[in-house]
């Protein structure tokens, strides 16, 4: 592995920030700690830059502690880091932002032009070397931060809620020309966002956190499909969950049965369940997964429901039905007929359904 990070801990005050968290990224990975603020994705980062030092535990790039065998400056440790507030100097010119860290280095000027050249050209901004940070856009000015990252050829990239600051529009292209620069230079990078959307786009991986811990590890579609817990499943995407009790747990199907207020479903048992002391569960089911049908059937988990709102998001509906007292929301083609107060069929998929740890 190309960092590990090994049972690393920190806290501020009686506040724990890290909480004995354990990582591998590869060479080459684009990596993402995602989760709500104060989950310890932003701590995390930091000690691997070397920006905050852990009480326990170490991290290791290319094979060498940073903390366990004398702590390693961020200058020593190969990496480039770009913030949330990008950083960069408004009274310098661009090349001179960019430039920085290499005339630190008391580096040949003919050497700091070519790299910073080659910097500039590979986050698109050849030819504004002269202008300065207040005339140019907020994309520009975030590529400028990005660019003074890669000057060094680090061979970790860092990256904490580089986008937060951009207009959705800008953010949206933003993500894929940071995963596509990442995936040309072959950088290793760790991203760190609260924005699900943002690390589903770029990221090889995703490690949700959630108080210090890393709660669920995965690619992104297991992430979104496979949720390990209540937390992942509402923090990622949009869900409906469904209370009820256990009433027949099928543990060689990775079934059960759940006895709901609007009557008895059919669930998947996700991968990390355990049967509870206390049969009171949820199961979570996304609003995309639950289909409207023609007509009635034999088969688990068909009820007649009735929509209560329509919501137009464009290129699809979400409507909200109620069965019984149940409200679910479902999504469905933006040309549905069915009007508020219709009565509609709805099939809860059991693969789908998962009662969650």
């Amino acid at each position: 592995m190309f960092i590990k990070i090994e049972n690393l801990y920190k806290k501020f005050g009686h506040v724990v920030a890290v909480d004995h968290v354990n990582l591998e990224i590869k060479q080459g990975e684009i990596i993402t700690l995602l989760g709500p603020s104060g989950c310890g994705k932003t701590t995390t980062l930091r000690c691997i830059a070397g920006l905050e030092k852990p009480e326990e535990g170490d991290v290791i790039i290319d094979g060498k502690p940073m903390f366990s065998q004398g702590f390693v400056p961020p200058s020593q440790r190969g990496i480039g880091m770009v913030f949330q507030n990008y950083a960069i100097w408004p009274h310098l010119r661009v090349f001179d932002n960019v430039a920085y860290g290499l005339k630190l280095q008391n580096l040949p000027r003919t050497v700091i032009h070519e790299k910073v050249e080659e910097a500039l050209t590979a986050v698109g901004l050849s030819g504004m070397e002269k202008r300065y940070p207040g005339q140019l856009s907020g994309g520009q000015q975030q590529r400028v931060a990005l660019a003074r990252a890669l000057v060094r050829h680090p061979k970790v990239l860092l990256l904490d809620e580089p986008l937060s600051n951009l207009d959705a529009k800008l953010r949206e292209r933003m993500r894929f020309e940071i995963k596509s620069l990442v995936r040309r230079l072959h950088i290793t990078a760790v991203y760190v966002t609260h924005d699900q959307a943002e690390a589903m786009v770029i990221s090889d991986r995703i490690a949700v956190m959630e108080t210090g811990k890393i709660v669920q590890l995965g690619v992104p579609e297991d992430i979104y499909k496979k949720p390990a817990n209540r937390f992942v499943a509402d923090f990622i995407g949009t869900t409906n969950f469904i209370a009820g009790s256990l009433v027949e747990v099928q543990l060689d199907k990775g079934k059960a049965y759940l006895q709901t207020d609007f009557g008895r479903i059919l669930c998947t048992l996700a991968d990390s369940f355990q049967v509870p002391s206390d049969s009171t569960v949820q199961a979570s089911i996304r609003p995309e997964e639950i289909e409207i049908i023609p007509s009635a059937t034999q088969k688990e988990n068909v009820f007649r429901a009735t929509i209560a709102h329509r919501a137009y998001l464009g290129n699809f509906l979400y409507i909200f039905v109620t069965i019984d007292n149940t409200l679910l929301r479902v999504q469905v083609p933006y040309n549905l007929s069915q009007k508020e107060g219709e009565e509609i069929i709805i099939y809860l998929n059991p693969e789908k359904c998962m009662i969650l740890p």
